[in-house]
Order: structure tokens, then sequence, then C-alpha cells
């Protein structure tokens, strides 16, 4: 058995669907790593949903094992399953007992979505599939990484998933072989990255050890990793906050056969301002690095957001310029 072997299982979904470039190609080098790998994935484009989920409504679901006879994969610690829904909808599925029934010995260590097929940066977080679905399973208490090439040309594909699965194998050195909170049996208010808000301490609980508290919120779910890497990256990384940027000019109106009158967003057609802001990600992708952000989960004044001053250390880097907690 391999090291990764014995790492436990990673559970994969993102939002352009389980047949997407980005799926196959960061399956297929998970696989070839050794890592054990459960997908659960949407059975179509789902691209910008968000967090859209579908209440009181049957999702079909299957195992796609076509697929591996298409992708250079081996079958050893290998499942993929669709499900016609959201990208939100595949992880409550899969972590509100889905996996449990469909695989009962199958237990998640750690969700990534992705790598998508487009950037999700600055004001993309609200919008994106990618980052629902990882922010979703950080909902139920899993550790998440959200991942995406910044550019809609599958071209430069392969440097992004190299950049995940790096950084995918630096999360599991810091998680339990098992989560250590999924489907929150306990939710425990007093930990010590945990805001007191709208008590303001003057020495807050974390401050002792801002690393451990910080690696405790990435381990219950309460803080995501989200990286962006660019088609031509140089193979180094950046820790970042969420940039500005702007999409202008991304409506097209039409009319139809019919004479009937559409109005038609288009990202990839816009034009795109740029605003400078230090340590972004926007900024990173654009001198070539691999952006990682730490994001939290919960909104602000949330009982379970993280407290903002400790979010201050999510820009301190370590070696590589990895988060100084992820990678000291």
């Amino acid at each position: 058995m391999t090291r990764a072997e014995n790492q436990g299982w990673l559970l994969l979904t993102n939002d352009d669907g389980i047949q997407a470039i980005g799926m196959r190609l960061l399956v297929e080098a998970l696989n070839k790593r050794g890592h054990k790998v459960v997908v659960f994935a949407p059975s179509n484009n789902q691209s910008a949903t968000g967090m859209r989920i579908n209440l009181m409504t049957p999702l079909s679901w299957r195992f796609r094992d076509d697929l591996k006879s298409v992708w250079d994969v081996n079958d050893n610690n290998l499942h993929l399953i669709e499900l016609d829904g959201t990208p939100c909808d595949t992880m409550i599925v899969a972590l509100d007992k889905g996996l449990n029934h469909i695989l009962p010995d199958v237990i998640p260590r750690l969700v990534v979505s992705g790598v998508n097929l487009g950037p999700n940066m600055s004001q993309d977080s609200y919008h994106s599939g990618t980052m629902g679905a990882a922010r979703e399973a950080g909902l139920y208490g899993m550790p998440a990484i959200a991942s995406s090439l910044s550019s809609f040309e599958e071209e430069g594909m392969q440097k992004a998933v190299d950049a995940t699965v790096q950084l995918v194998e630096y999360a599991l050195d810091v998680l339990p072989l098992e989560p250590a909170n999924l489907r929150r049996p306990s939710v425990d208010i007093s930990k010590s990255h945990v805001s007191r808000w709208p008590v303001i301490e003057d020495d807050p609980a974390w401050a002792k050890d801002p690393i451990e508290a910080l690696r405790t919120a990435f381990r219950h779910g309460e803080l995501m990793l989200n990286i962006n890497t660019p088609p031509t990256w140089n193979g180094k990384f950046q820790t970042t906050r969420l940039g500005m940027r702007w999409y202008r000019d991304a409506i097209s109106f039409a009319e139809t056969s019919d004479n009937e009158n559409t109005a038609t967003f288009t990202i990839g057609a816009a034009s795109i301002d740029h605003t400078p802001v230090e340590n972004s990600d926007c900024d990173a992708v654009m001198m070539d690095e691999s952006s990682i952000s730490c994001l939290p989960t919960w909104p602000q004044t949330h009982p379970l957001a993280i407290d903002d001053r400790l979010l201050t250390w999510c820009l301190k880097t370590g070696e590589d310029n990895y988060p100084i907690w992820l990678k000291v």
C-alpha cells in the first residue's frame, strides 16, 4: 500500500459536470499518485449556480464506471458517481448520509471541488458553483478546497491540476484520517478560532497559537481554501485575499426569430477592469503565480464565523509562499 492509499478518501465534485476536462485530469493525476478517490459530481454543466439547491425534488444518481475505460485510470480505489443536481446538491446528498448509503466503507477525508474551467476570484466567490460546493461541504463540517484554472480555454489545465494536487497533499498533512466534525455532531462556539462578536476581546483565545487555531478551523469546515492557477503558471504560489475585478459590457442583446427580445450574460466575452490590491488573488494570477486564498465558510456575525483578527494570519506565508498555518 502506498502512502497516499493509506491517507483516506478524497471526495471530488465540480460545477462543469462529471465529464469535464478538469475533473478527468484531476482524477487521473490523483489516481496515478495512489489516492483513493470518490467522485460525486453533477451529471451536466452547472456553472455559476452558486449555492443553489433543489428542494423537494427527487435527484437521480448513477455510477459512471463507463468513464474508467475512457480515462487514463486504474480501477483500484476509484468510484465515479453522477447526480442530476447542482454542485451543492452533490455535497448535501454525499455528506448527509448519501455516501454512507451508497458506499458504506467510504469516509471522505477532504473535499476537492474542481478543477473549474474559468477563474473564481474576487466577486466570483458569490456566483461560483465550484466555490459553492466547497462552502457547502464546510457547512457540513468538512475541510474543503475549491480549484480553478483562471482561463476559459482548456490549454493550461494540466498546470492547474498539478498545482491542485500539490495543495491537496499538503492539506492532507494537517488533517486527521477521518473528518473531525462531519455533519457536526458537536457544535462548540468556544473554539479559539470562533469570533466572540459582538464582544471584542482584548486578548483573543487564539492569540497563544494562531496557527493551530486556523488548522482547527480548516479541519472543522470553518475555513476553506480557494486556489486559482493561470495557464501560464510559473510554478510559484502566493497566499492571497480576494481581489477586485469588474466585468464590463458582458451583456449582449438580440431578437429571436419569434420576435422575442433577449439579453445574454457572457463572462467570457466581457472586458475585465482590474483594481490592484496588495496580496490579492487577481494580482497573483496576473504575475503568473498560483493564488491560494483562505476564506471563511460562515458569514460575519454567524456564531461560527472566524475572528476577523485571526483571518489576518491567513496572509502570513511560510515555505514556498504557502499559508503559514498549512505549511510552516
